[in-house]
């Protein structure tokens, strides 16, 4: 019966314990302060060397967004389609449902 005891405890110590384990590889551990979190940014650790870092860098300098990023305003996403011409977009208007020219301009609308 003793036996059972501590093997049930043993495998109680090694669930609770391995969240904690988990957590020494995060910058961010919880804490009971008002936060709920302390930031330990010793604990991260990167995979790029300082030349890839660099070379990103420049390239950010170079397209704006380092910038941008300075300011704090959010980065435009780069899209991987080619822009449409005005003639385009007018002709897609044209073409569309009615369903889905009614869903945009509830969209629009703020839903009325």
């Amino acid at each position: 019966m003793k036996l059972t005891h501590l093997v049930a405890l043993q495998a109680v110590v090694l669930v609770t314990a391995l969240p904690m384990s988990a957590q020494a590889n995060s910058i961010w551990h919880p804490a009971p302060t008002e936060e709920g979190f302390t930031y330990h940014p010793d604990h991260w650790k990167s995979t790029k060397t300082r030349a890839q870092v660099m070379a990103e860098v420049e390239v950010a300098r170079k397209d704006g967004t380092l910038a941008l990023m300075a300011r704090g305003l959010p980065v435009p996403i780069k899209s991987s389609e080619s822009p449409k011409t005005r003639a385009q977009v007018i002709e897609e208007m044209r073409n569309e449902l009615p369903e889905a020219r009614r869903e945009r301009l509830k969209l629009y609308s703020g839903g009325q």
